[in-house]
C-alpha cells in the first residue's frame, strides 16, 4: 500500500482515542459551507444540464475557456491520464505526490523521478505539481508553457486555488497540456471526491469515455457549482490563509523547527525527528504526515478554528490540553 496523508485510521489503531484533529492532509478545515441538497439529487442520475452549470462554474473560477471535464477527485484522473497514449517515458518532478509515479508504473511506464526542473525535458510524458507537495516549491507559467512545446505536460494544480498567478488554466488547450484541479482541498470538502481535468479537445474527450457517463454525483455537482461563483468567501479563505500560515510558522519555529515550505493550505517542517514529532503531536491526538525518504520532515496542514489551534499550541509547547 503507498503511503499517504488522512491514514486517521491507523492513528486511531496506534493510539486510541475518538477526537482527533487530521493535519495530515492539506484539506482546509474551515470548509465551504454545504447548502441545502434536494432530494432528487440522491434519487436520480446527474443530469447533463447539472454538469454543464458545474463546468461553466468552474471555468469561471479558473479563467479558462478550454475543454474540461470533472472526474471523481483529481485522483481519478490522475489514474487515467497514463493511457491516454501508448507508455513510454515518464519523469516525474519531485519527491512530489507518489500517485503520479505509481499509476504511470501501473500502467506500463518507464518512470524516473528527477529532482531539477530542467531534467524534465526529452520525456515522453513530465509530471509537474505546482505547487508542489509536500515543499511547496512553484514554477512561473511561462516555464511550464515553454516545457510543454518540448514534451507531453501533466501540470497538477490541486493546491493552486491560493495562488491562481500560478495557474496554466487561462492558456490551456493546446496540445499535450493537461492541467489538474482539486475541488475538495481548497473548499475542504474532499469526500465530495471532485476535481477537473482541463485540456485539447482530443484528450478531454478520450478521457470521458474512460470516465463513463456519470463519474461525479448530482449532490457534489450541485455543491460545487455554488462554492466555485462564490467568490467572495474563496477571497476570504485566500486571506485568512494566507494569515494561518504565519502563525502556523511561528508556533512551530517556536518548538524549534524550521520551516522548509508549504501553501496556504499546508506547512511542511524539519524536525529533529518527525517520528518522535509525530508521536508527540499524536499524544494530542493530532495526526501529522511524516515521509519514508526523510527522516526529519513533517507536513502540518492548518487547525480549522480556534478550539484546534490552542490544542496545536498546546501540544507544540508541551503542555497539557
Amino acid at each position: 500500500m503507498r503511503d499517504h496523508g488522512g491514514n486517521i485510521d491507523a492513528a486511531i489503531a496506534r493510539f486510541g482515542g475518538t477526537h482527533w484533529i487530521d493535519l495530515s492532509t492539506g484539506i482546509n478545515r474551515a470548509p465551504y459551507p454545504v447548502p441545502a441538497i434536494p432530494i432528487g439529487d440522491w434519487t436520480m442520475l446527474p443530469t447533463n444540464a447539472a454538469k454543464s452549470a458545474t463546468l461553466a462554474a468552474a471555468r469561471t473560477a479558473y479563467r479558462t475557456d478550454a475543454p474540461m471535464l470533472a472526474t471523481a477527485g483529481a485522483q481519478a484522473a490522475i489514474q487515467m491520464i497514463p493511457r491516454l497514449t501508448v507508455p513510454g517515458k515518464a519523469r516525474v518532478l519531485g519527491p512530489t505526490y507518489n500517485e503520479h509515479a505509481a499509476a504511470l508504473r501501473a500502467a506500463g511506464w518507464q518512470v524516473q523521478q528527477v529532482t531539477r526542473f530542467d531534467q524534465l525535458a526529452g520525456a515522453d510524458l513530465a509530471i509537474v505539481v505546482n505547487p508542489n507537495n509536500p515543499d511547496g516549491q512553484s514554477f512561473a507559467a511561462a516555464d511550464l508553457q515553454d516545457l510543454a512545446k518540448e514534451t507531453r505536460l501533466v501540470v497538477d494544480e490541486s493546491f493552486g486555488d491560493p495562488q491562481p498567478a500560478l495557474s496554466l488554466a487561462p492558456s490551456a488547450g493546446a496540445p499535450g497540456l493537461i492541467i489538474l484541479r482539486s475541488f475538495g482541498k481548497f473548499y475542504g470538502l474532499a469526500g465530495l471526491r471532485l476535481g477537473f481535468v482541463i485540456g485539447c479537445s482530443d484528450d478531454i474527450a478520450r478521457l470521458d469515455d474512460m470516465a463513463g457517463p456519470w463519474p461525479v454525483n448530482g449532490a457534489a455537482l450541485r455543491i460545487a457549482t455554488q462554492a466555485l461563483t462564490d467568490h467572495a468567501w474563496a477571497k476570504a479563505t485566500i486571506l485568512r490563509l494566507q494569515a494561518e500560515t504565519a502563525k502556523a510558522d511561528a508556533l512551530a519555529k517556536a518548538a524549534g523547527w524550521a520551516v522548509v515550505g508549504g501553501t496556504e493550505l499546508f506547512r511542511l517542517y524539519e524536525t529533529p525527528d518527525a517520528k518522535a514529532a509525530q508521536d508527540r503531536l499524536a499524544q494530542h491526538q493530532i495526526w501529522s504526515r511524516i515521509f519514508p525518504y526523510s527522516a526529519r520532515w513533517l507536513r502540518l496542514g492548518l487547525p480549522g478554528d480556534e478550539a484546534e489551534w490552542a490544542r496545536l499550541a498546546c501540544a507544540l509547547e508541551g503542555r497539557s490540553n
